[in-house]
């Protein structure tokens, strides 16, 4: 791993100096025992057995500075969050051939909606919903040489963590329920827009969503994102200032399945969400974050983790907007 640094963004910090610790004291102590009517994901059978009563969120600022509290260290499984991993991967090694294959746009459909795909005609929407994941998926079994150990060995550098794993347990628990997934490979195979075995692809697909990443390793790895003034480099992947630039507009506006315009009115920053609960942003040049609650509300996203983010822009007084 490379980091070139241009300029200390310490500098902005002493400018808008952020009481984080008072800040996520108040939202800990205002969510923690607060009851909602979200629900953990029973659609994958690993996913239902997560207790719903797990809270975490951590700060991780540009100049390098920790802040936490709760559940912040337990691992979860991370899912629909790796696609921005995926994304930024997959730009590092074919540029921007990626967006022949898949879209920019906000879906405003379900992200494993078959009826989308149909309509155009096997070109997903955006690389966050389900269509978009599987042809990245693809994409990096034609491109890296070797696609697991290479995609592993990124996870663990940009989170800064060799002990990251991807479940086998939750891959395969997806792999013997994922149906509609497997609908939509084949109706992208029938497209001509995979070009590996769709099975391979699915394992592939399975893999990256299985990755069990904390709240911790989340906000330290998005620190790639959050500071344009760093660049980060391992192997084939370079997350160049037009990269991540690229990652932070797709995320601003398609990161929440179809809740994206809510996110944006609410929060106010570039973010990805999953199915397991967590949550991640960046705002760009001052910190990343992540939190994690399982309970979901109807579009898909943590019901604390929204409401966590919002009160996290109220308080500081500042989002991207």
């Amino acid at each position: 791993m490379r980091l070139i640094k241009k300029e200390s963004s310490a500098k902005i910090h002493k400018m808008f100096p952020i009481p984080f610790e008072e800040i996520l004291a108040k939202i800990k102590a205002e969510l923690t025992d607060l009851k909602s009517n979200g629900k953990v994901a029973t659609y994958i059978p690993e996913l239902a057995k997560v207790s719903p009563d797990f809270f975490g969120m951590h700060i991780f600022t540009t100049d390098e500075r920790d802040f936490s509290f709760g559940d912040n260290t337990t691992v979860f499984s991370i899912q629909s969050i790796s696609k921005v991993f995926t994304l930024a991967v997959c730009l590092s090694v074919v540029g921007e051939k990626l967006f022949d294959r898949v879209g920019v746009e906000p879906s405003g459909n379900a992200f494993n909606s078959i009826v989308q795909l149909e309509k155009e005609k096997g070109i997903p929407r955006n690389p966050f919903i389900n269509p978009g994941a599987l042809v990245m998926a693809d994409i990096l079994l034609s491109t890296l040489k070797n696609p697991y150990e290479d995609y592993l060995n990124f996870i663990r550098k940009i989170t800064d963590n060799e002990n990251i794993v991807s479940s086998e347990r939750v891959a395969n628990s997806e792999f013997e329920t994922g149906f509609m997934n497997a609908s939509l490979v084949n109706f992208l195979k029938y497209h001509g827009n995979i070009n590996n075995d769709v099975e391979e692809v699915l394992k592939f697909y399975y893999f990256h969503c299985a990755f069990e990443l904390s709240c911790r390793d989340l906000a330290h790895a998005f620190k790639a994102f959050a500071d344009h003034e760093e660049i980060f480099e391992f192997g084939e992947v370079k997350l160049s200032k037009t990269l991540v630039k690229r990652v932070n507009s797709i995320m601003q506006t398609c990161g929440f399945y179809d809740e994206a315009g809510e996110f944006a009115y609410k929060v106010g920053l570039p973010g990805k969400s999953g199915v397991g609960g967590g949550i991640v942003a960046v705002h760009p040049l001052f910190y990343s974050v992540a939190v994690w609650s399982p309970p979901l509300n109807e579009k898909g996203n943590s019901v604390k983790g929204m409401m966590a983010l919002e009160r996290l822009t109220a308080l500081t007084g500042n989002s991207i907007f």
